[in-house]
């Protein structure tokens, strides 16, 4: 069960790194076009905020902090997917990849909300 958690765990964390890395990539397509430029700014900052929270709730030193940590990455999230939803509406260019990211931002933000319900003892398996 441990090596099952643990591994979950890894596997979420290069999921963030590389949903970073994609932001990322698409950010630096966005800045051909000068309007995108302030979204794409947002979006960096919100995308990488997630597994940056999600780390550092590693090195907390309680579960009160822990769950803040998860709480504020699910906030960084959800505010990455309305980023990625303004790309999607208003640049075909960007369009298909803005709606795969929305995607993966969607399931990351189901992933950590299952998680603080977990951790608050809200959320029984």
């Amino acid at each position: 069960m441990q090596n099952d958690k643990e591994k979950f765990k890894n596997d979420f964390y290069k999921r963030l790194i590389r949903f970073s890395l994609e932001i990322i990539k698409l950010c630096k397509l966005m800045r051909e076009d000068r309007n995108l430029w302030p979204i794409a700014d947002q979006l960096i900052r919100s995308s990488t905020s997630v597994g940056a929270n999600v780390i550092e709730a590693k090195s907390s030193s309680s579960k009160r902090e822990y769950i803040k940590f998860f709480e504020i990455a699910l906030k960084s999230a959800n505010e990455t997917k309305y980023w990625l939803m303004l790309v999607r509406e208003s640049s075909t260019a960007f369009a298909s990849e803005a709606e795969r990211l929305l995607k993966e931002a969607n399931e990351i933000a189901k992933i950590l909300g299952s998680g603080v319900l977990t951790m608050k003892g809200k959320k029984k398996f």
